[in-house]
């Protein structure tokens, strides 16, 4: 995402207009998750997972992106949507995903099985949603920092407004509401030649260029580790999938490597300089982000006094 500069066709800028606003702020649990390589790796691949677990997701997908010839490109441009709606300009924001949506309207068809789709069912737009949000705050939780309840529930509510930009009628408010559509949905899922090609691109190295195949299939088996019990057992993603100790222990390991390594050029550093502060201001302790913050309240009132 990194080497990103567009997105359907409009210059993707986290730097500029100087002070706009996102639809979360520097202080958010939002700006702390989807800063880590790591969580968004782990947490994309389940949420690819319980969306493909789906005929109708599954379908839309497979037959209307270019996912099957481009898988990782298409990932990382999904991925770069993601990071537009965290850290980019409202004004970005709204504009990039009214283009999403624009696409959508024109993508409908019928599964193998005859059962029509379309990319604006409000159930699957629900659904989607869901995942992500499901993926990313799980995987974090789990393999960089446990977050307490209350900035799990500060995380839901951050993205309830880019979730209804999207068109989503029922964004999570708590794991509970993801549980409930799980429920509601689960007799649909099945397994599918689909999923596995998707993890195996997913391990081969194609993904993410230079990282280790080794850590590539610990962060793939990481993400089937988090899916619930029910879904990795319907999908029949048996114990070749099993994230062992040595797994675990790495892709924590890296994890909490990810918190400390400031990416000054990610969409993450690129916002904090959007908004006045250090590009590295997110990988810092909390104490030293709320200096920073003090610092710069108290700027003007210093500078009138003098």
């Amino acid at each position: 995402m990194l080497g990103m500069k567009t997105y359907l066709g409009w210059k993707v800028d986290f730097l500029q207009p100087a002070g706009e606003p996102a639809y979360a702020g520097p202080d958010s649990v939002s700006w702390r998750v989807f800063k880590n390589p790591i969580a968004l790796g782990v947490g994309g691949i389940a949420a690819v997972l319980l969306e493909f677990a789906d005929a109708r997701i599954r379908s839309g997908v497979w037959d209307h992106s270019t996912f099957k010839t481009d898988p990782v490109g298409r990932s990382k441009r999904t991925g770069m949507a993601a990071m537009v709606g965290v850290y980019g300009p409202q004004s970005a924001a709204r504009r990039v995903i009214q283009g999403v949506t624009n696409m959508h309207t024109q993508v409908s068809g019928k599964t193998p099985s005859g059962e029509a789709y379309s990319a604006l069912d409000v159930e699957l737009l629900d659904w989607v949603s869901a995942t992500a949000t499901y993926g990313f705050l799980t995987a974090y939780d789990r393999f960089v920092a446990p977050l307490s309840d209350a900035d799990k529930t500060r995380f839901y509510e951050e993205g309830e407004a880019v979730a209804r930009l999207y068109g989503v009628q029922n964004p999570l408010r708590s794991e509970a509401d993801f549980h409930a559509m799980l429920t509601k949905l689960m007799p649909r899922f099945e397994p599918h030649a689909i999923n596995t090609e998707f993890l195996d691109i997913m391990k081969s190295g194609r993904a993410a260029k230079g990282v280790p195949k080794g850590l590539q299939s610990a962060v793939v088996n990481a993400a089937v580790s988090i899916l619930p019990g029910a879904v990795r057992e319907r999908l029949e993603l048996g114990a070749d999938y099993d994230l062992h100790p040595k797994g675990i222990a790495t892709v924590k390991a890296m994890g909490a490597l990810a918190e400390r390594l400031p990416l000054p050029a990610s969409p993450a550093g690129q916002a904090c300089v959007r908004l006045g502060l250090p590009a590295t201001f997110l990988w810092k302790s909390p104490e030293k982000q709320a200096s920073i913050h003090h610092t710069r309240q108290e700027g003007p009132a210093a500078s009138l006094a003098h």
